[in-house]
């Protein structure tokens, strides 16, 4: 049978064309995957959370020539899932460790830690990102898929309000000594 049929099939409930067509294109979503999370583990739960996806909504295809774009499209947006996830964990255990390697804890870490954990959500992320991640303005733009300005911006309301926070006890230039 060929793709487009299986696809028509598909979208009129047959379950056993649209494994055919995850099948087929498993390869390809795994590799895309893989580009987003770079880890195989993750990979294959994004590919199994996209498959999973796809059979609940493959009746709402309108257009049958767009199926892999679609499919496509709830793949990326698994990942940025497992990305978000994955980033508050790694950046909860990257702050302690940053912390508690030091033999002594410097009040000042801990209150600029304190003080980012009192963000707003959105701030919050993007100064953890491009701060203590080191990750680029557009990689950061990327993983919470918004735009280089929206990010730029968010940096920079981020900053001043945790001078506000700290009461102006810091140099904002040394709180957080990357540039933008």
């Amino acid at each position: 049978m060929t793709e487009l049929k299986l696809i028509k099939n598909a979208i009129k409930g047959n379950k056993k064309c649209l494994e055919e067509l995850l099948v087929l294109h498993s390869d390809q979503l795994f590799r895309t995957a893989y580009l987003y999370v770079r880890n195989r583990e993750d990979a294959l739960d994004v590919v199994q959370e996209t498959s999973y996806k796809a059979f609940l909504s493959i009746s709402q295809l309108k257009n049958e020539e767009f199926f892999l774009t679609w499919l496509t499209k709830i793949l990326i947006n698994c990942c940025y899932d497992i990305l978000k996830k994955n980033k508050r964990e790694i950046l909860i255990e990257n702050m302690i460790e940053q912390v508690s390697d030091k033999k002594e804890m410097r009040i000042e870490s801990l209150d600029l830690l304190e003080a980012v954990n009192q963000l707003n959500e959105k701030y919050k992320t993007v100064i953890i990102l491009f701060y203590f991640q080191d990750l680029p303005i557009s990689e950061v733009a990327r993983v919470i898929n918004i735009p280089e300005n929206t990010v730029k911006t968010y940096l920079s309301r981020g900053k001043e309000q945790i001078k506000k926070l700290l009461g102006g006890m810091y140099n904002g230039e040394k709180i957080i000594s990357r540039s933008v």
